[in-house]
């Protein structure tokens, strides 16, 4: 009983903190990925609360086609490493090796996860019309843009509604659905 008692909150922590960074790394390699503009506040907090880790990466692994390889390696590497200190708290009768494997799925997951906020996000700011300089409204356009742009021509406004979004969240739900169970299977993954 006391072990469930003190074990649940220190899993909360980690899968909280480690969630935390692992999220700001992933969007910091999706911005780079959409060329973002990177002088937006915005991006300026994700760069610098994510530079020194991604510098001393950067000298071994370097950027690929404009991709920001180091990035996606930490997220990786990170992702890893917290699951690899939930199995040794939990008790899992794996081994913490496994990890590595493991954080694949958990990784493809993060960025579906980030991409149907995004748009979520998108759709309640398309109800308020903000500024379009703003900051955020701006970075989030930026990355739903890739997604948003082949649903628009897909499904045009009906009687001045937009659509698409809802197409893209179904559509990325279900690559949820499909994609990650059997990532999860491959890799044998107790979580």
């Amino acid at each position: 009983m006391t072990d469930s008692y003190l074990l649940n909150p220190v899993v909360f922590l980690i899968q909280t903190l480690f969630g935390l960074y692992i999220g700001v790394v992933a969007i910091r390699f999706l911005l780079q990925g959409v060329r973002a503009d990177f002088y937006n506040p915005i991006s300026q907090f994700v760069v610098k609360v994510t530079s020194p880790v991604l510098r001393p990466l950067r000298r071994v692994i370097p950027g690929y086609g404009g991709m920001d390889l180091a990035a996606l390696v930490l997220a990786w590497l990170l992702s890893a490493l917290e699951l690899a200190i939930l199995v040794l708290l939990m008790g899992v009768d794996r081994s913490p090796f496994g990890a590595l494997g493991w954080a694949i799925p958990s990784l493809v997951e993060l960025f579906i996860n980030i991409f149907l906020f995004a748009v979520l996000i998108r759709v309640v700011l398309s109800w308020v019309s903000p500024d379009p300089y703003n900051p955020a409204v701006a970075l989030v356009s930026r990355i739903t843009d890739p997604l948003m742009r082949p649903a628009q021509r897909l499904i045009r406004p009906i009687g001045g509604i937009d659509l698409s979004p809802m197409l893209v969240m179904i559509g990325l739900v279900l690559l949820n659905m499909l994609l990650i169970p059997p990532l999860k299977w491959l890799v044998a993954s107790p979580f």
